[in-house]
């Protein structure tokens, strides 16, 4: 039987010593010795400790961004939904170990701070997407679109900590039904009920519609950072 790749024994071995001797006092070259590679070869995958944590954010973040690029004006609702649905498929095919990432940044403040700023990466990426969509260059525009982007991620941490909390049986059907209600919030530009005239209806795709993503989603978890 083969064996894991290397980035996932390393994963693996790191937090097995973060339960056992705790964050702060594991070291990089123990995490080495008791994956059984040497230190080069984790420092080929990760460019520190911390990052062992964290799921791979700049090639996520540009899997996203890529999504978002292929939408129209009036797919743009649509395609945000699909690229909230990515990050959340990501954190699913990671399995128990975002659920140990989750249980070992609840305890150690220096991680929740890491994973603040990463959240607040995702936020500034929709926040310009919506933005650019709106069209609108007047305050107002700016501040809704900045409300809509945080209810967006604001939605996708709610139905992830529910799953990492053993607390859903189908995250992918709350995602959806989740970011229904974040987006009827913020009607389209120019539509009836951005004038208050009427309902806008966003149609959404089934989850099925991202089952061909899952081998690049696999593949995100298990190669190694680009350099």
């Amino acid at each position: 039987m083969s064996k894991p790749p290397a980035r996932i024994r390393l994963a693996d071995a790191a937090f097995a010593l973060f339960d056992e001797r705790g964050y702060e006092q594991t070291t990089v070259d123990d995490i080495a010795e008791r994956a059984g590679l040497g230190r080069t070869t984790f420092f080929r995958h990760y460019r520190s400790k911390e990052e062992v944590i964290f799921p791979d954010h700049d090639r996520l973040l540009e899997l996203i961004r890529d999504r978002l690029a292929t939408s129209s004006h009036s797919t743009a609702l649509v395609t945000v939904s699909d690229a909230v649905r990515l990050v959340l498929l990501h954190y699913l095919e990671e399995g128990d170990l975002a659920r140990r990432r989750y249980a070992l940044t609840s305890k150690v403040a220096a991680l929740r701070d890491r994973e603040i700023a990463s959240v607040a990466r995702y936020q500034r990426l929709f926040r310009e997407f919506i933005a650019d969509w709106m069209g609108d260059p007047t305050e107002s525009a700016s501040l809704r679109a900045e409300l809509m982007a945080a209810n967006v991620v604001a939605a996708h941490n709610h139905v992830l900590r529910r799953w990492l909390r053993g607390e859903s049986s189908d995250p992918v059907a709350e995602m959806d039904e989740a970011m229904r209600e974040v987006l009827a919030l913020f009607p389209a530009p120019g539509s009836p009920a951005d004038t208050g005239a009427g309902t806008t209806v966003v149609a959404f795709r089934t989850s099925q519609d991202l089952e061909a993503l899952l081998p690049s989603l696999r593949r995100l978890v298990e190669d190694g950072p680009e350099k």
